[in-house]
């Protein structure tokens, strides 16, 4: 099982240390990146993504590494502090970079069979409004299935953190490891992202955008091919 990691901030706080927890259950080969260190360049708006190809955005170099380890990953984890209740800006400036492939556009159809977990965690509130902030990339990425985990841990420093809490993470993560392994290697997409590939699916055989309907053809997916399919 290849797992990809990617952290909303540098420092290894109780998010990262819950996500490495996770990581570690799931005794699989890990890739982990830590935002912004291995990737701080804001979305400039040119466009170029969604109207030509992603390979002009003027940081497809230097996110690529971060692009190839989510496409060879069995299992996405995207960890998040929680700022001012959303996730932080580092991770909202790594995800706006993928709009392209975002379901309405060019999904990459490796991501239908992948498992994907969105950790989150505040000394106080705000867990669920900053794992949806990255749930609904998973979800329009076109990931088969996404978990959510946020852990209120009462402390900004986890060598704080009480050992009742500790100990619940353990009995949380386990739990949780325990469904990515059952998952793994037969993940397929909910419903409702069958539902609205096909309403996209009908938006690009119109050709709303010559970018990403010459792509829905080529794949296949305009007819009766489907990404989740082999």
């Amino acid at each position: 099982m290849n797992i990809t990691i990617v952290h909303g901030q540098s420092h290894k706080g109780s998010t990262y240390h819950i996500a490495k927890i996770l990581s570690e259950k799931l005794k699989g080969e890990v890739t982990e990146f830590f935002l912004p260190r291995d990737f701080r360049s804001f979305c400039v708006g040119c466009t170029n993504c969604f109207e030509k190809s992603e390979t002009l955005c003027p940081h497809y170099e230097s996110l690529k590494p971060i692009t190839e380890a989510l496409d060879n990953a069995d299992v996405i984890i995207l960890a998040s502090p929680v700022y001012v209740f959303h996730a932080t800006g580092a991770m909202k400036v790594f995800l706006d970079h993928y709009g392209y492939r975002w379901l309405v556009h060019r999904p990459e159809e490796k991501m239908f069979h992948k498992q994907a977990v969105c950790i989150s965690t505040a000394a106080g509130g705000g867990m669920r409004s900053t794992n949806k902030d990255m749930a609904d990339s998973t979800f329009f990425w076109g990931i088969g299935k996404t978990y959510k985990y946020g852990e209120a841990v009462k402390e900004v420093s986890w060598n704080r953190v009480d050992d009742k809490i500790k100990n619940r993470i353990e009995k949380k993560t386990s739990s949780l490891a325990r469904k990515i392994r059952k998952n793994y290697g037969n993940v397929r997409p909910s419903l409702k992202t069958k539902v609205f590939f096909g309403v996209m699916r009908r938006v690009q055989k119109n050709g709303w955008n010559e970018a990403d309907a010459d792509y829905w053809r080529e794949k296949g997916w305009t007819g009766k091919k489907r990404p989740w399919k082999k």
